[in-house]
């Protein structure tokens, strides 16, 4: 067999095997499991870190599935239905308020924590953003307001919180586990999650929960755009209109089920 082709074989050999496994795994138990040299790992595992499509805990000295893969994955779901429940409504959003809008999925990384994947994204021409997440793109959910309206209804793992490394991107951050609690506690109360210049200094957005009918939020959509104009007169009628939208995916979404 070739070697390039033999290369890419153990590459996908590893990373179905960590898929199918469900957790992290050190390099003597991949090679165990596959039975090829740990060498042959370890060369396998740099150069699919190096791309991104494995990550390793230092912590542990194991590794599991990356970003990469979490990018690809969200791009092929963006073609599913949930897309094409979400697209009419966030577009008409869009018109009224003239922002960016995203919509994103939770995503649950052992290493990473928690996570908020873009999955559809609306904008017109003059909505330029510093941060402008494409489609697939993740961060971390206790940064966005997506992310923290899914973390707010939804049944967590707080182990998984708990071993979050809270990054500081801003001044206003969260970056602590109790801080986080109450946060998500006047989420629940409210309705909607707001991000204060949390990612990004002059970035606000409003994010709002999409649940199946469960009572569970499968997504959430928000609203994005500089704090001066997100903020203006018109805020609670944004908080309104987004909130309607949301609540029309979801039973739109729970019709389709």
């Amino acid at each position: 067999m070739n070697n390039n082709i033999a290369s890419v074989e153990r590459a996908l050999d590893i990373l179905l095997l960590l898929y199918g496994e469900g957790k992290e795994m050190g390099v003597s138990q991949i090679a165990g499991t596959l039975g090829i040299y740990k060498s042959t790992v370890f060369r396998t595992l740099y150069t699919l870190q190096e791309k991104n499509f494995v990550q390793k805990n230092e912590l542990t000295d194991k590794y599991w599935l990356g970003p990469s893969l979490y990018t690809i994955g969200m791009m092929v779901a963006n073609s599913y239905s949930l897309s094409d429940i979400v697209a009419p409504e966030a577009e008409v959003l869009c018109q009224k308020v003239k922002e960016v809008i995203n919509v994103s999925v939770l995503h649950a990384d052992p290493i990473n924590g928690y996570r908020s994947v873009v999955v559809f994204k609306a904008k017109g021409p003059q909505q330029i953003l510093g941060v402008d997440p494409q489609i697939g793109s993740s961060t971390a959910a206790y940064s966005s307001s997506v992310g923290k309206c899914m973390l707010a209804f939804n049944n967590i793992d707080w182990q998984i919180i708990k071993g979050t490394k809270f990054q500081q991107f801003t001044e206003h951050t969260i970056t602590d586990v109790a801080e986080l609690k109450t946060e998500l506690e006047r989420i629940r109360a409210q309705g909607y999650a707001i991000d204060n210049e949390e990612r990004e200094i002059g970035l606000f957005c409003i994010g709002a929960p999409i649940f199946n009918k469960h009572g569970k939020a499968i997504a959430a959509i928000s609203v994005s755009g500089p704090k001066a104009r997100i903020t203006d007169s018109r805020f609670h009628e944004k908080v309104k209109l987004l909130k309607e939208a949301a609540r029309h995916i979801s039973i739109a979404t729970n019709e389709l089920a």
